[in-house]
């Protein structure tokens, strides 16, 4: 949930003119996004605690869990398009180069969605191993999109992201969710479907648009139905002793991603 500089008055019982110069003094943790702030409901709640400004938690409460139905990794893809040969030599470069060609709605800042991106790289990197890195802004929700969207950009030459495995990233997978609940959904899923060799084989080659959609569509639904049988035994009932397990297509163990 993000918080307007009159909302955050409101709730810090003071003018709007005091959190204009919190924010300028860099007193108070926002995000420009062309001539607005806005403030993350967590951070903010974190900083009163820490600076002892009294705030009334039942206003910071969380909104009710969305129901609405969570994206599919192909659709997200679809809708932030796969780039080829993009340019760069360090991280920010491509980082940069990224942020000005995947498609997003025309009414998000650019240049700070890129400032975002870099920032999330700052604290730790996104590089997963076997040369793949998933960018994404570390307060997903301040950017506002209508639609959760991964772009997927081929680099024209290997950068170094400080991987654990010591190899140069070549693909990025940058991501820009909705909520907060799909961001970990499709985090989730991105991590499971690249443990499949043949989907990491293609994004080595850089295999053809319509191939790549097809290809992460069919292992989506590989995915759901390996999750699927385990929702199907009651709580408190376990599977019979002896009884066949579902096949599965890919190993299973999770890449690990920082959110």
């Amino acid at each position: 949930m993000e918080l307007t500089v009159h909302e955050v008055a409101t709730l810090c019982r003071v003018t709007e003119r005091t959190v204009y110069r919190w924010v300028k003094a860099s007193a108070i943790p926002a995000y420009r996004i062309g001539d607005q702030y806005r403030f993350n409901r967590a951070e903010l709640l974190a900083w009163a605690a820490r600076n002892r400004i009294g705030m009334p938690a039942e206003a910071l409460a969380e909104e009710p869990a969305d129901s609405a139905p969570l994206p599919l990794v192909s659709d997200a893809l679809a809708l932030g398009g796969i780039h080829y040969r993009v340019g760069g030599a360090t991280k920010n470069e491509v980082l940069r180069a990224a942020g000005q060609i995947m498609h997003v709605p025309d009414d998000i800042d650019r240049a700070t969605l890129v400032r975002m991106l870099m920032a999330r790289e700052a604290l730790a990197t996104t590089a997963v191993g076997n040369g793949i890195a998933i960018p994404h802004a570390r307060n997903p929700i301040v950017l506002r999109v209508p639609r959760t969207l991964v772009a997927l950009c081929f680099l024209e030459k290997g950068v170094d992201f400080g991987a654990l495995d010591g190899k140069p990233v070549h693909s990025l997978l940058v991501l820009i969710a909705k909520t907060v609940r799909e961001h970990l959904h499709v985090l989730s899923r991105l991590a499971f479907m690249l443990h499949d060799p043949a989907l990491l084989e293609s994004l080595r080659r850089q295999e053809a648009r319509e191939a790549l959609l097809r290809q992460i569509a069919h292992l989506e639904q590989q995915v759901q139905h390996t999750v699927a049988p385990a929702h199907k035994l009651p709580a408190h009932k376990t599977a019979p002793r002896g009884s066949a397990q579902p096949a599965t297509p890919f190993k299973q163990t999770p890449a690990r991603v920082a959110c």
